[in-house]
């Protein structure tokens, strides 16, 4: 006959399991505030939690020459690590030092020794962890130096992520540049056209032109809201269509339930730009620009459509590719920022042909980390 054990709540097996779970949850904990990089701030959150894994009686944390952060006992002796941090940074090391390298100078003072090691960032000692102790053990060596290796994995991803921002930003900042000239030049001449003969539509032209410029050349951040990203393109489709007349038409539905969500800033304008410029440009008779939002569970589905002249799909997968020769605006810099903000599967899809017109839907998740506008 099987008998069943009722666990209490909370329970979490053996102690070897507790101890698991509390280390886990520990290094959760800090790996927050070690994104955002070695600063004093992030130092002084990490320290407590540092001593609790190491089980010493104090721990530091400094950069290449002095302290950020002191945690335990023996706080007299957290202006005198800066030298243990310098040897550490000139060894690249971990190291046993003793009490006569940091003496205090009290009687009796129970912190003998300290492992000092290394806080690497693409193989350069950015700081260093020091754990201080009446004696060391080897085990105590291991685990300082191990988590001084985890502490510097997270340090490395923090640098990855600035550097990450920095790139995006950048992207946006050259797809700015490379939208302005053939946008600007068309919607000021358009304007022009018709200062004399129509001065109150050139007035009404001038606010949408300054509006458009406003939102797409000087937002700041990455991200905007669906809702802001697609004023700025019917802006943007109302000077198109004082330019082209009867010849362009727009078709707008869009679902109110993802007008909130969060997406990269500029993610669609060049897609609707795409279709202007290569779709119906070159198109003889009137043609239309479709665009549409819809509410697919978890997930917004944005579609924009123009029934124009068409393109090669070999043309296409080079533009996506980020061929530089392709004359298509921004569509490899819009692909590579939806799946870096999303994952590979969140990439453009593009349906094409020539004299078949041209479809591109963007798929992007409601609610994404790190994702706000």
């Amino acid at each position: 006959m099987r008998r069943w054990r009722l666990l209490r709540p909370g329970h979490l097996g053996t102690e070897a399991d507790r101890a698991t779970f509390r280390t886990l949850h520990t290094a959760t904990q800090m790996t927050s505030e070690l994104r955002t990089g070695l600063t004093q701030a992030s130092a002084e959150r990490c320290s407590r939690h540092l001593a609790r894994l190491l089980g010493s009686r104090a721990v530091a944390v400094t950069d290449t020459t002095s302290i950020l952060a002191w945690h335990g006992r023996g706080q007299a002796h957290s202006s005198l690590v800066g030298p243990l941090a310098e040897r550490c940074v000139a060894d690249g090391t971990t190291a046993v030092r003793d009490h006569r390298d940091f003496a205090c100078g009290e009687p009796g003072c129970t912190l003998r020794q300290a492992i000092v090691s290394p806080l690497t960032v693409e193989d350069t000692v950015v700081g260093t962890l020091m754990a201080f102790t009446p004696t060391v053990s080897a085990g105590l060596v291991r685990a300082t130096d191990e988590l001084a290796r985890w502490v510097s994995g997270q340090l490395e991803l923090a640098e990855l992520e600035v550097a990450r921002t920095s790139r995006m930003e950048a992207e946006v900042r050259a797809l700015r540049a490379q939208i302005s000239p053939h946008f600007v030049y068309n919607a000021l001449t358009t304007i022009a056209s018709f200062v004399r003969t129509d001065p109150d539509r050139a007035r009404g032209l001038i606010m949408e032109f300054a509006d458009f410029t406003r939102h797409s050349f000087q937002r700041a951040g990455s991200y905007t809201t669906l809702e802001d990203e697609l004023r700025s393109i019917e802006r943007y489709l109302s000077l198109e269509q004082a330019r082209f007349g009867d010849r362009l038409s727009v078709m707008l539905r869009i679902a109110p339930e993802v007008l909130g969500v969060s997406i990269p800033v500029l993610s669609l304008q060049p897609l609707v730009e795409n279709g202007v410029r290569h779709g119906l440009a070159a198109k003889d008779a009137p043609g239309t620009i479709t665009i549409l939002a819809e509410d697919n569970d978890y997930e917004a589905v944005i579609t924009v459509e123009d029934d124009g002249v068409g393109e090669d799909p070999d043309r296409v997968r080079r533009a996506l590719a980020g061929d530089e020769s392709m004359d298509s605006i921004g569509l490899g810099n819009v692909d590579e920022r939806l799946r870096s903000a999303y994952g590979d599967e969140y990439g453009l899809v593009v349906e094409t042909a020539p004299g078949a017109g041209t479809k591109v839907t963007v798929r992007v998740p409601k609610f994404a980390a790190g994702v706000r506008a």
